[in-house]
């Protein structure tokens, strides 16, 4: 593991533990343009993410919290690379008391994920990777698992209010798999994908925030990902990339063959 991943972890523990546990349970929220809840915490926790993670590199710090037009010009201007952060991941789990919720913090370099942090800090679960150098679990290896033979013994995540009604009721009627979960964070589902707790994960659109770090935690621990449209997961849109992933191939390519073929008979 190298200096810099090490230093970013310890940046984002320490934030959770000043910005974000002291407000579990206790914090006001407010309702963005897009519906989405925003609480001070979420503020508070990408404010000292913004200080810590420059002084580890500096570079620009693209947040969910910031305006779009703000989140597009550090994007676009972001030549030497950039910081791209989720302070609260799940904030209506975080505002309710449900205990799902993450820090997810990604450097991109030519608008790939280099290096990626995803913090549970409920479970004090510490997910990490570094590309070509694989993930980490809390300091060890992750190397993930395998617990199902076939798509239909498979549990799977799958968020289906994103999905058109066609593919969400057909899942919902008629699903291909064994059962069936969502807990609202994205970050952390790439993360429970990756250790072999979901066997399938589906999404119909996620923003760089929600896949940057945890799509690199999957690949490094040998899983499978790609978008609904095109198998090649890096092309599709930045700001609404559907998922289809798997932790292990054959799943992958049995559940992506599935929901294209229900894909297609909506066209």
């Amino acid at each position: 593991m190298s200096a810099l991943l090490k230093a970013t972890i310890a940046a984002v523990k320490l934030v959770a533990a000043e910005e974000i546990m002291p407000r579990y349970l206790k914090v006001a929220h407010k309702h963005k343009s897009d519906g989405s809840l925003c609480t001070d915490a979420d503020i508070a926790t990408q404010t000292a993410l913004i200080r810590k993670l420059q002084a580890i590199c500096n570079v620009p710090v693209l947040g969910e919290e910031m305006p779009e037009a703000e989140q597009l010009a550090i994007w676009e201007n972001a030549e030497e690379g950039l910081w791209c952060v989720d302070p609260i991941d799940g904030t209506s789990n975080f505002v309710h008391g449900l205990p799902y919720f993450a820090v997810s913090v990604a450097l991109l370099r030519e608008g790939r994920s280099v290096l990626g942090v995803v913090y549970d800090p409920v479970a004090d679960e510490m997910f990490a990777a570094e590309a070509g150098k694989g993930a980490y679990l809390n300091g060890e290896k992750l190397f993930g698992r395998v617990t199902a033979a076939a798509m239909s013994e498979s549990l799977a995540n799958v968020d289906l209010k994103r999905l058109s009604s066609k593919l969400a009721g057909t899942l919902a009627s008629t699903p291909p798999y064994a059962s069936q979960r969502n807990f609202g964070a994205s970050t952390l589902d790439w993360c429970y994908t990756a250790a072999g707790r979901y066997d399938l994960y589906l999404h119909g659109g996620q923003k760089l925030w929600d896949y940057a770090a945890g799509m690199l935690i999957l690949s490094e621990t040998g899983g499978y990902a790609c978008c609904i449209e095109s198998d090649d997961f890096a092309s599709c849109d930045i700001w609404q990339r559907s998922v289809i992933a798997a932790r292990s191939e054959a799943l992958f390519n049995e559940w992506k063959d599935w929901i294209r073929a229900q894909h297609a008979t909506e066209k």
